[in-house]
């Protein structure tokens, strides 16, 4: 687990207990209603565009948008480094709260826009990789996102249901165009260059810099990566990485 979706995950279930000692206070009751975001009083209320995100309505809320958290946030901040993630997350709450003025006056909790965010985020590195839809059905990356806002946006025009669809799609628009942004500025074109300066190409030192990896220190999702990316080498010769790939490598480098 990653630092920032560690802390994160932590700052969200401290959130649900004390949303839950809420209902025997009535002072602290006001202030978590404080904190939830209502679209239509935004400029009255402008902290609740991101404070809405750290509360749930239930405890099955809060869990299904850990679980996205927890098996998809800490691969992408080792792609994206912490602060980066931290601002994707951030963004994408954001866009999901302005979203949400399509349904002007209904009280929106919980992280899920966030965490959709970073659905994208992963999708964008790793899009070929599967998501087991519900445990069960497995379906890339890319097309996982495909049906998620294809359902949002099917869901945002029906009437009922308790579930924020406007702010999934906006929690979904916002991580990509955050991940645009970075694209485009000039410190992130910088950076791809440095990382893989002869795209394709790997000298000796490169492979012996790759091999040197301290694996046993890594996370097991990033090991688990780390192992595919270095049997792909094996098998096929480093010239069928592609660039995220070499990226990868590089950031675990050591002195990297």
């Amino acid at each position: 687990m990653t630092r920032w979706a560690r802390r994160l995950l932590v700052a969200n279930v401290g959130f649900f207990l004390v949303t839950l000692m809420a209902g025997q206070a009535p002072a602290l009751a006001d202030v978590v209603n404080a904190l939830v975001l209502v679209p239509a009083l935004i400029l009255e209320r402008p902290w609740t565009i991101l404070t809405y995100a750290f509360l749930h309505a239930d405890f099955m809320h809060l869990l299904f948008n850990m679980i996205g958290l927890f098996f998809f946030g800490p691969r992408l901040e080792n792609a994206l480094g912490g602060g980066r993630f931290l601002g994707l997350y951030f963004a994408s709450a954001a866009t999901a709260a302005i979203a949400s003025l399509f349904t002007p006056f209904a009280a929106i909790v919980g992280a899920s826009g966030a965490v959709f965010g970073v659905l994208v985020g992963f999708a964008k590195y790793w899009p070929r990789d599967r998501i087991y839809f519900w445990g069960i059905v497995p379906i890339e990356a890319r097309w996982f996102i495909v049906l998620l806002a294809v359902f949002s946006i099917w869901g945002g025009f029906r009437s009922g249901g308790g579930v924020a669809h406007f702010a999934h799609l906006g929690g979904l628009a916002g991580g990509w165009l955050y991940l645009k942004v970075l694209e485009l500025r000039s410190p992130a074109r910088r950076f791809r260059k440095k990382a893989t300066p002869s795209f394709g190409r790997a000298s000796a030192a490169d492979l012996e810099r790759w091999r040197s990896i301290p694996r046993d220190s890594l996370h097991p999702v990033n090991r688990e990566e780390l192992d595919k990316i270095m049997k792909k080498i094996d098998e096929h010769g480093p010239q069928s990485l592609d660039r995220a790939e070499r990226e990868y490598l590089e950031r675990l480098s050591p002195g990297k």
